[in-house]
């Protein structure tokens, strides 16, 4: 087997200095206390340990930005000062192995029910999401249409939510724009029916997007803010653009109108071909010379070939952090990755 090298590269990408080109993928685990939505100290441990492995840049799960934006129990937030303060621990944590750490800030839109989200769920078509709440199992709500007011106001609290990430001692944000979440519920054509300026083409959709990204590049500049998107909804998993590449221009179009310079699209697979026979990241990587960090099921060897070849610049690892809390230390000693089980590993935080 080829030895490993390029992963553990240390490398500079905007604002943040990281040990090596690595990134743990954000993973709603909820372990917050559901009526404050604070993390607790196993929360502290948990990413601390990913610091002191080196992890270069630590994702958050996803951090809510008002009461209406949840969409799971235990879920954490980042609106109120308890919240922020909850965070600090985890923030000095990180920091105190050297680590960078950033918190995914998050609005489910949809994709919750009205006992979750204290309300309707808000959306910008007044249409269900399929299936059922993760963790909660109950069918997702019929959402209550936006009104360009609640949009302001939910980009108002996008902004806060990204100052209160910089007061928590965070070195930036990713914007959640991916996986059916309400961004991304603006972005396709399944779940955004609009006849206003929010509505209409994919181009035409992308405003919201745009508007959440200003806001957030305006609080904390684009040296800390990442955005993801992606195709897969997580109530429509197989959904894949008609014209994948068209698409993926459309988005690139939009990141440069907003100046944004890294990007995280994410797949499930990333080995898979979805145009002209280049994967979702191998097609980013032809329209984009921006930061890209890569996710879909990364394995050492995929990744360190991608970065080899420049496809992108920071891989970002999932389940396998899970299970494993020293991942980059088995691997530098070629010792075997304990294998991710749901049932034994998501009930608890290691």
């Amino acid at each position: 087997m080829k030895k490993i090298t390029k992963l553990f590269e240390p490398v500079t990408i905007g604002a943040w200095n990281l040990k090596t080109r690595t990134a743990m993928a954000p993973m709603t685990r909820s372990f917050a206390d559901n009526e404050t939505g604070v993390v607790n100290d196993l929360a502290v441990e948990y990413y601390r340990k990913r610091a002191q492995d080196g992890i270069g840049l630590i994702i958050t799960e996803g951090v809510v930005i008002s009461p209406r934006a949840k969409g799971n129990p235990g879920v954490p937030g980042i609106y109120t000062q308890e919240q922020i303060n909850g965070w600090k621990k985890v923030t000095e944590a990180v920091h105190g192995e050297g680590g960078t750490i950033i918190a995914q800030i998050w609005h489910v839109g949809r994709a919750s029910h009205h006992e979750i989200a204290g309300g309707p769920p808000q959306a910008p078509s007044p249409i269900a999401a399929e299936g059922k709440v993760s963790r909660f199992g109950k069918p997702f709500d019929i959402p209550e249409e936006m009104t360009e007011t609640d949009i302001a106001e939910v980009v108002n609290q996008y902004k806060q939510a990204a100052k209160n990430a910089m007061d928590a001692g965070f070195d930036g944000v990713e914007i959640h724009g991916a996986h059916g979440y309400l961004i991304d519920q603006f972005n396709s054509d399944t779940s955004n029916k609009r006849a206003d300026r929010y509505g209409g083409d994919l181009k035409q959709r992308l405003t919201f997007m745009k508007e959440v990204l200003k806001a957030v590049i305006d609080t904390v500049g684009v040296e800390r803010t990442l955005i993801r998107f992606s195709a897969l909804k997580i109530d429509q998993p197989s959904y894949m653009w008609e014209d994948p590449e068209t698409a993926i221009q459309t988005f690139i179009e939009a990141f440069n109108e907003t100046g944004v310079k890294m990007i995280h699209p994410s797949t499930m697979e990333f080995a898979k071909p979805i145009a002209r026979g280049l994967t979702m990241h191998e097609l980013v990587r032809s329209h984009w010379d921006g930061i890209i960090v890569g996710v879909g099921g990364l394995d050492p060897e995929t990744a360190e070939a991608a970065l080899e070849k420049g496809t992108i610049d920071v891989a970002a690892i999932g389940r396998p952090l899970i299970a494993n809390p020293d991942y980059l230390a088995r691997i530098k000693h070629e010792e075997k990755l304990v294998d991710y089980e749901a049932k034994k590993h998501l009930g608890q935080l290691i």
